[in-house]
């Protein structure tokens, strides 16, 4: 597996060795143990899960205040545009953001360590979207920023509104939304 650091270190592109031929493809989704190798990191996944969601359909963006989740996610079907923005006060990255496109075809995957809103955009005419948590889900914990904060200013490859959930459009600015101080190593 190759792991690349993107513009905010702590946010990692994970490309698997993927070995096909005319009768198809085969690779290791996850390896707990190569993972560990090759990211330098020792996190335990708890809880998986698979969106379906439909082209111009913006998930996000979202975090837990509390019981904090680390992402490892990637698309099996279509194509997404898959956001991490960090919010984690002091950090010298605190506010900016990094952008992958995840398609079926690349195989790519990217990590979200905790202290980071998540967030993607449906590129195809649907895509099914995995991930895996280092938490369980706690709603009462989950916080929205909105995904058009132009304190933010994420650059997202849209032609027309995207179609947002109830909680997607009460989302708030980053100024406004409960954040983590950074946990020193």
């Amino acid at each position: 597996m190759k792991v690349t650091p993107t513009t905010i270190p702590d946010v990692l592109i994970i490309e698997p060795k993927v070995f096909g031929d005319e009768r198809g493809f085969f690779f290791e989704s996850f390896n707990q143990k190569a993972f560990n190798e090759a990211t330098g990191l020792d996190v335990n996944f708890v809880q998986d899960n698979h969106s379906r969601s439909a082209k111009g359909v913006l998930r996000g963006l979202h975090y837990q205040v509390q019981q904090p989740q680390g992402k490892l996610v990637r698309v099996v079907r279509g194509a997404v545009f898959d956001v991490a923005v960090d919010i984690r006060q002091g950090s010298p990255t605190f506010g900016k953001w990094v952008g992958a496109e995840l398609t079926e075809g690349n195989h790519r995957q990217l990590w979200i360590p905790t202290g980071f809103a998540h967030g993607f955009l449906v590129l195809s005419e649907s895509a099914d979207f995995l991930y895996k948590t280092t938490n369980y889900y706690a709603p009462q914990h989950e916080r929205c920023i909105a995904w058009d904060d132009t304190d933010i200013g994420i650059e997202w490859p849209v032609g027309t509104q995207p179609m947002l959930s109830v909680k997607d459009l009460s989302g708030k600015r980053l100024r406004e939304a409960d954040i983590f101080a950074l946990q020193q190593p």
